[in-house]
């Protein structure tokens, strides 16, 4: 009963959030206001609190099969608040007309992020607790927002986050339509046909080896690898007015395809 109240509660919170459609395209002529939403989800099997943001197009008319990114920021510590800092990203995506969900993957009593050993093992375990929330969330959605067109989701992250979401789309390639990662430099791309997989690359870090795919890998999964001449860490807000135009514009030229 407390579940059914609380999925009421957060449908109240969502009515505004309309919705949209395209075929495999979201991008839209129209630029929308954006309505920014919060919550805490709650994962009773983890005993785990799970704050998101929601940023979606506010609109008076109803926009049908509207598709959903749910995007996974980087690091920052456990201090909270991380998943607010793409902000020039998320709401430019919502005013496209995507409904997109932004996670706050660290809690203050988390353990802090592996910074010695073999990274792909000692961070495994912040990679398996963020493709958990990710795919709770996921589900508290299909749920509460079933209009929402899952058939075609998207999953973004940056740094940290996008070997997040590079995990998640190895585990669970049937339920991605798209990842697109921001830098992620530790979790190897998943070198599949489906879902489709680009990455944006920062000019100052390389990826760890077998991270990025070949260009025989590239060509034969269709997978795209884009350079650019932003610094990792200027990725989120701390990106210039020019390089997010560069992030902003190749995402959605990724998400139009």
């Amino acid at each position: 009963m407390t579940k059914i109240l609380s999925q009421l509660l957060i449908c109240l919170l969502l009515i505004s959030c309309s919705n949209s459609k395209k075929i495999n395209s979201q991008i839209s002529n129209n630029t929308y206001p954006v309505k920014l939403d919060t919550l805490e989800l709650f994962d009773k099997s983890r005993n785990r609190k799970i704050p998101i943001a929601i940023f979606c197009p506010k609109t008076d008319s109803k926009i049908n099969n509207q598709q959903i990114i749910i995007f996974s920021h980087g690091y920052g510590e456990n201090k909270g608040g991380d998943n607010m800092i793409y902000s020039y990203l998320t709401e430019n995506l919502a005013s496209k007309g995507y409904f997109v969900i932004s996670i706050q993957h660290e809690l203050p009593t988390d353990d802090l992020l592996a910074m010695e050993g073999d990274f792909k093992v000692t961070r495994k375990p912040n990679w398996e607790r963020g493709t958990d929330n990710i795919l709770y969330v996921l589900n508290e959605f299909k749920i509460i927002k079933p209009e929402l067109d899952f058939k075609y989701l998207t999953l973004i992250g940056h740094s940290n986050g996008g070997d997040m979401t590079a995990l998640f789309a190895t585990k669970y390639p049937k339920l991605v339509y798209k990842i697109i990662t921001m830098d992620n430099r530790r979790m190897p791309l998943p070198r599949v046909n489906h879902p489709k997989v680009y990455t944006l690359r920062s000019k100052n870090y390389s990826a760890d080896e077998g991270v990025l795919p070949t260009e025989q890998e590239q060509k034969k999964y269709g997978m795209t690898v884009q350079f650019t001449p932003i610094n990792h860490s200027d990725m989120d807000n701390d990106a210039t007015i020019d390089e997010r135009k560069i992030i902003n514009t190749s995402i959605e030229k990724y998400l139009s395809e």
